[in-house]
């Protein structure tokens, strides 16, 4: 069984950057890919980006693309969301998960960890 429990997030004032993290446990740990999400309230849960975990290659969408940059510690079995220029419109609840390759769904979400941006 994998665990997920993202920290990080907080208040700030846009313009203003902040790191989220995400940290795996558990023996199974042998992702494919983890991905970040994040849910407004009253909207869908919405895709942010992924990396790969054995070769970082990294994905983001169009909304946070140049904005915000994943990362991964294989060792420590850690991923990172670095943002910058936080807008408003990133106020979410942020929650990561895992993927395990091709034909899988993404599973294991975390609690996820809120980000308030204030204008």
């Amino acid at each position: 069984q994998v665990q997920l429990v993202e920290s990080g997030g907080g208040l700030v004032q846009a313009g203003d950057s902040l790191r989220l993290s995400c940290a795996a446990s558990g023996r199974t740990f042998n992702p494919y890919a983890m991905g970040w999400f994040r849910q407004a309230p009253e909207k869908e849960r919405e895709f942010v980006g992924h990396i790969t975990w054995d070769i970082p290659t990294t994905f983001y969408a169009d909304s946070v693309k140049g904005r915000f940059t994943i990362s991964r510690d294989k060792a420590k079995n850690l991923m990172y969301l670095q943002m910058i220029n936080l807008k408003p419109e990133d106020t979410a609840l942020y929650s990561c998960a895992q993927h395990l390759g091709p034909g899988q769904a993404w599973r294991d979400w975390g609690q996820g960890t809120q980000v308030t941006v204030s204008s």
